[in-house]
């Protein structure tokens, strides 16, 4: 017989995990496209129920983002410059409909290599939080998202929230997305970049790319070659010449692995202009 239930505490349904398999549902927004018009043949554990997993709050160290924060609290939510990047994904996680709706953490679980918030979150260094009814562990965001579709939620467990350690959250990131069109689209390329400028050079550099390998990736090599240079046209040079070896894009109905090999080297620079500073807007729009 197949069960459903809407606890209202954690601890409830942290308990009904440790009885059994079930599947998590959250905004919904992948949970009912994926089903379609089969009939259920899991358990269902409904957490929208539970009001202690949605919202952002501060400690010392971190932000910690609720497993139930949506993508319109991100985007609505004071948050410093470092998390630009991610409030610009928001945006792009389909319809303001969408957005009211879908979770941070359903985006992660999802773990499709298109994911919006990932970059985002990578350039962040943000950690996942997994709860069991006997266990609490975090892991890094790379290490918890395996592959396609596969991520390490253990049985009994559930992602109860995001932490961003403040120690990432110097300097000011951007997105840019690259689809078919503007709007409602999955990416054939995106990219995340943080770049911490002291004394007009670049000090610090995060870039992450999706969507051109099955996880989104650090490029180790870019931040290394954008690392101690001025934060103007020239990181363009740096970034085109830099190595992307981390990308294995596939080809598919969106666009050739070569076509986004090339694309991706291009938003990487417009992303990294944009994360350098004001004077590099109109860099960005001719790059």
């Amino acid at each position: 017989m197949i069960r459903y239930a809407k606890p209202t505490t954690i601890d409830e349904a942290l308990a009904l995990l440790g009885e059994g398999a079930w599947r998590i549902l959250a905004g919904g927004t992948d949970f009912y496209p994926a089903q379609g018009s089969r009939p259920f043949r899991d358990n269902v554990l409904d957490i929208n129920g539970l009001a202690a997993l949605r919202g952002i709050a501060e400690t010392d160290v971190h932000f910690v983002i609720g497993a139930r924060t949506t993508w319109t609290d991100i985007i609505r939510h004071a948050l410093p410059p470092a998390f630009d990047a991610l409030k610009q994904a928001a945006r792009e996680v389909g319809s303001p409909q969408i957005q009211n709706v879908a979770s941070v953490a359903g985006n992660l679980c999802n773990a499709s290599p298109a994911a919006d918030g990932v970059p985002g979150l990578i350039v962040l260094d943000a950690e996942v939080e997994l709860r069991s009814a006997t266990a609490t562990r975090h892991l890094p965001l790379p290490d918890f998202i395996l592959g396609n579709r596969r991520t390490a939620l253990q049985p009994g467990e559930m992602v109860t929230a995001i932490r961003v350690p403040r120690t990432a959250t110097a300097g000011t990131s951007a997105f840019v997305k690259l689809g078919a069109r503007r709007y409602l689209v999955i990416s054939i390329a995106m990219v995340a970049a943080r770049l911490v400028v002291d004394n007009g050079t670049v000090a610090e550099a995060a870039i992450a790319v999706g969507s051109c390998s099955a996880v989104a990736r650090r490029l180790a090599g870019v931040e290394k070659a954008l690392r101690g240079l001025p934060a103007d046209g020239r990181l363009a040079a740096a970034i085109r010449s830099a190595p992307m070896t981390e990308l294995s894009p596939i080809a598919d109905v969106r666009g050739s692995a070569e076509y986004r090999l090339d694309a991706v080297r291009e938003i990487v620079v417009r992303a990294a202009l944009a994360a350098a500073g004001p004077m590099n807007e109109h860099m960005v729009a001719v790059a």
